[in-house]
C-alpha cells in the first residue's frame, strides 16, 4: 500500500510539472492553492463518512458559512453603517432574539411544573410561533434601514486568518444544531435532511443583503499574505511574476494548515477515539450495547467534519477575493467534494488528500483539453464540408462533468475501494519464541484450568 502511495503521488507532482510546462507558473500556483483548499475540505468529509459514517450532502451549506464568515470578519468596515443608527438596530434585533430564545427554552422546560402530552405540544407550537414574530418584529425593519442607508453591514477589518477561524466556528455551531435535529435519521434519509438544509442556508445567505449584499456580491476580499499587487510596487516585478509569488506565499498557508490538520486526524485516527469511531461506523448497535453515546459521538464528529469544511470555504473565498453567494453550486461545492472521497480512498487521509488534489485538478484541466479538442475535431470536420462545431467554449464548460462522471465509474469499477483504501489494523494473535498464542495464559499465581 505505501508503494501505491508514494507511486501515485509522484505521478501527481509530475502532473503538476506538466501543467506548469503547458499552461505556465501563474495557472499553476493558482491550481495548487484551489486543490489544497478542497482537498480540506475533503478531509471534512472523510472524517464525517470515512471515520463515521454519516451521509452529509450539505457541503455546500457549510463552504458558504466559511465564506460569508470571513467576509464579514476581514473585508473592509463600511463606516456609513457604523455611522448610522444601524448597530443599535441590530442590537434591539438581538435582544428580539434573545427574548424568543428564552421564550423557547421555557416552552420544553414546561413538563417540570406539570404541563405534558398534548398541551406541552401545543405551548412548544405557540412558543416556536411567538418567537418568530418577536424577532422578525425588529430585525425587518433594522434590515431595511441598513440597506436604504448602509448597503450592507460591511466587515470588521480584521485579520485573515481569524476570519478563517470564525468560518470554522460558526460551522461547528450550524452542524450541531443540525446533528441534534438530523442524527437520528437513517442513511438516505440523512442525506435527503442535509441536501435541504444546505439550500435553505444558500437562500438565506443570497437574500441577507443587509449581512452579504446578496447576489450583489463583496469585493476585494484581503489575503492572509502579501497581495501581487505588493509584490509589483514594492519589489517592481511584473505583473506573472508578482502573481506567482504571492500564489506561492498563499500556497505556503494553506498547505500548512492542511499538514497540521492531517497530523491531528492521523493521531486521533490511530488512537482509542479513532477504533471507538469505526465500531459506531460498523455497526453502530453493537457499538451502543457496549456502553458508547453514539449519538454524542456522531455529533462530534459532524461538528469536527464541518469545522474543517467551513476553513476549507473561507481558504476559497478569501483567495478568490470575492463573495458570491450566487456562485455556489451543488456540482461544484458537494459532489465533486463526494468524488474526491470516493476516487481517493474514504476512510484514509493520504488517499483522501491525493482524492483531493487529483480530482480538482481533472476538474479544472478538462475544459481547456476538451475545448482544444472540439477545435481540432471543429477544424478537421470543415476540411470535410461537414461545417464547424457551434458553441464549442460552453461544450468544453459542460465536458467537466461528463470527464467527472467518467472518472468516477471507473474508479468504481476497477478501485471500488478507491486509488489508495483503507487499511484496517487488526490486533490478531501474538507470537511468543516462533508460537502462536492461541489464548491467554495463566498469570502468575492462578490456578491452571482443569484438563
Amino acid at each position: 500500500m505505501m508503494r501505491r502511495t508514494i507511486v501515485l503521488y509522484a505521478g501527481l507532482v509530475l502532473l503538476f510539472v506538466v501543467v506548469e510546462l503547458a499552461l505556465g507558473a501563474a495557472f499553476t500556483t493558482r491550481l495548487c492553492v484551489e486543490a489544497m483548499a478542497y482537498a480540506l475540505i475533503a478531509l471534512g468529509l472523510n472524517v464525517q463518512w470515512g471515520y463515521g459514517g454519516l451521509f452529509n450532502f450539505g457541503v455546500m451549506g457549510f463552504l458558504m458559512i466559511g465564506g460569508m464568515a470571513v467576509t464579514s470578519v476581514s473585508a473592509p468596515l463600511n463606516i456609513k453603517f457604523w455611522n448610522s443608527d444601524g448597530p443599535v438596530l441590530l442590537l434591539e434585533a438581538l435582544g428580539a432574539a434573545a427574548v424568543g430564545a428564552l421564550i423557547i427554552i421555557a416552552a420544553h422546560r414546561a413538563g417540570r411544573i406539570g404541563i405534558k402530552g398534548r398541551w406541552r405540544t401545543a405551548l412548544k407550537v405557540v412558543a416556536w410561533a411567538l418567537a418568530y414574530v418577536i424577532y422578525r418584529s425588529r430585525i425587518d425593519p433594522a434590515a431595511t434601514y441598513i440597506e436604504s442607508h448602509a448597503g450592507w453591514m460591511g466587515g470588521l477589518g480584521l485579520p485573515v486568518l481569524l476570519g478563517w477561524a470564525v468560518g470554522g466556528l460558526v460551522s461547528a455551531a450550524v452542524a450541531y444544531v443540525i446533528g441534534k435535529i438530523c442524527l437520528g435519521l437513517r442513511t438516505d434519509y440523512l442525506a435527503i435532511a442535509t441536501i435541504g438544509i444546505a439550500e435553505i442556508i444558500r437562500a438565506l445567505v443570497k437574500n441577507m443583503d443587509w449581512l452579504t449584499r446578496g447576489t450583489l456580491t463583496v469585493s476585494p476580499i484581503p489575503w492572509p499574505v502579501p497581495t501581487p499587487q505588493f509584490y509589483q510596487d514594492a519589489a517592481g516585478v511584473g505583473a506573472t511574476t508578482s502573481f506567482v509569488y504571492a500564489r506561492l506565499g498563499y500556497f505556503a498557508v494553506a498547505a500548512v494548515v492542511v499538514l497540521v490538520v492531517l497530523v491531528m486526524i492521523e493521531i486521533a485516527y490511530r488512537g482509542p477515539w479513532g477504533r471507538m469511531m469505526r465500531a459506531i461506523r460498523d455497526n453502530h448497535i453493537a457499538a451502543e450495547s457496549m456502553g458508547k453515546d453514539v449519538k454524542a459521538r456522531q455529533i462530534e464528529i459532524f461538528v469536527f467534519g464541518s469545522v474543517l469544511m467551513g476553513i476549507g470555504g473561507a481558504m476559497l473565498t478569501s483567495f478568490a477575493q470575492i463573495f458570491d453567494p450566487a456562485g455556489y453550486q451543488p456540482i461544484n461545492h458537494t459532489f465533486i467534494v463526494w468524488v474526491m472521497v470516493i476516487v481517493g480512498g474514504a476512510g484514509n487521509n493520504l488517499g483522501v488528500l491525493f482524492g483531493g488534489m487529483f480530482i480538482y485538478t481533472v476538474w479544472v484541466l478538462s475544459e481547456p483539453l476538451s475545448q482544444a479538442l472540439f477545435r481540432a475535431m471543429s477544424h478537421w470536420s470543415l476540411q470535410f464540408g461537414w461545417g464547424a462545431i457551434p458553441d464549442i467554449e460552453s461544450r468544453s464548460l459542460q465536458m467537466r462533468v461528463f470527464v467527472l462522471g467518467l472518472v468516477i465509474t471507473l474508479a468504481l469499477r476497477y478501485a471500488p475501494k478507491g486509488l489508495i483504501p483503507e487499511v484496517m489494523r487488526k490486533h490478531g494473535p501474538s507470537r511468543r519464541g516462533g508460537s502462536v498464542m492461541k489464548g491467554p495464559t495463566p498469570e502468575a499465581g492462578a490456578a491452571a484450568p482443569p484438563k
